[in-house]
């Protein structure tokens, strides 16, 4: 595709397209980062991105970039073209989903599928090899549904969604539109319930279901959980990485986005726009509020207001955390003054 149709494509985009210099209107073949981008691959490079310092160095024959006096100057010394944005990985994200064009699935069932007679697929749809849809579970129209994955019963499946090979949907789970579910996860299994009595644990049935709504995205090999009543919920935009695990009876927000190895803990209710880094954990039944930001490893175990910024275990506040940071490594010599300071 030539850099001018690209520039085009970037310009009716939502990446807030400023200005252009095209040193020469290329066919780019490819995208790269700008580190191992070649003649004919298209990059982009951000205004805190510590790349920008070796700049003459790439080969890229043309960088999307943001509005930095510093770079737009580099780049211009060194007659490479670039497109100037408000947001260049907005930017990069529409130029990729334009370079590669999914794989095309064909409408059709396999003849390896098994589907009960009390299913409804709607149109359109592809349902890969050795897929197993059960009894009265609803399907809509354009979802592809792909190798080895199984959904059982009584679920509701909307419209336009991508489930991955071997995922596994329980029953009573609802599905809205334009999700896509990642390889080898599974949707309505059973929550960690038991109720300790005499020494044993005796089991509580988990009879409830899983509502997932539009345009959620999960990762591969995570699980979402049911609860013993009600359901466990998952609002619109979320996005979830590889290795989540979602308990059950838990509320997430709309357009959250959670890292690899979060864990939420049953019973816990997440605000709207919530970033949770790496390996963060949230305690049952805790509410945190809209727009909380957790970095990694946090350890959430009481409700958290709108808007904080939090690490640690336990979470407090980011700048305490720092400032306590700081001073941890100086603890023994600290305790050594204070045992000196008893003797005396």
């Amino acid at each position: 595709m030539l850099l001018s149709d690209l520039l085009d494509l970037i310009k009716k985009g939502n990446s807030n397209f400023i200005s252009a210099n095209i040193v020469e209107d290329l066919n780019i073949e490819d995208a790269a980062s700008l580190d191992e981008a070649d003649n004919h691959q298209i990059s982009f490079l951000e205004e805190n991105n510590t790349l920008k310092e070796k700049l003459d160095l790439t080969k890229a024959s043309a960088i999307i970039t943001c509005n930095n006096h510093e770079i737009v100057s580099s780049l211009k010394k060194l007659e490479i073209s670039n497109i100037i944005v408000k947001n260049p990985r907005i930017a990069f994200a529409e130029v990729l989903n334009c370079l590669y064009k999914p794989i095309n699935f064909k409408t059709g069932i396999h003849d390896s599928a098994v589907i009960d007679k009390t299913a409804i697929i709607g149109a359109d749809c592809h349902i890969g090899p050795n897929v197993y849809i059960g009894e009265n579970t609803v399907i809509g129209d354009n979802n592809h549904i792909l190798p080895g994955t199984s959904i059982l019963g009584n679920v509701r499946i909307g419209d336009n969604n991508i489930i991955h090979p071997n995922c596994v949907i329980y029953e009573y789970t609802t599905l809205k539109n334009n999700c896509v579910i990642n390889s080898n996860t599974v949707i309505g299994s059973e929550g960690f319930g038991f109720i300790p009595k005499d020494g044993k644990w005796v089991k509580m049935p988990q009879k409830g279901g899983v509502k997932i709504m539009s345009f959620v995205e999960i990762g591969t090999n995570c699980c979402v959980d049911r609860p013993s009543v009600g359901f466990t919920f998952i609002d619109e935009g979320t996005k979830l990485d590889n290795l989540v695990q979602i308990g059950h009876g838990v509320k997430i927000g709309k357009n959250c986005a959670f890292a690899a190895q979060v864990g939420i803990a049953g019973g816990a209710v997440i605000g709207d726009g919530v970033i949770l880094a790496g390996q963060v954990g949230v305690n049952n039944r805790v509410k945190v509020g809209n727009k909380v930001i957790a970095s990694s490893k946090c350890g959430i175990h009481c409700d958290i207001d709108d808007g904080m910024v939090i690490s640690g275990f336990p979470a407090m506040n980011n700048k305490s955390w720092l400032r306590s940071s700081s001073i941890f490594k100086k603890l023994p010599e600290l305790a050594k003054k204070l045992r000196q300071l008893d003797k005396q």
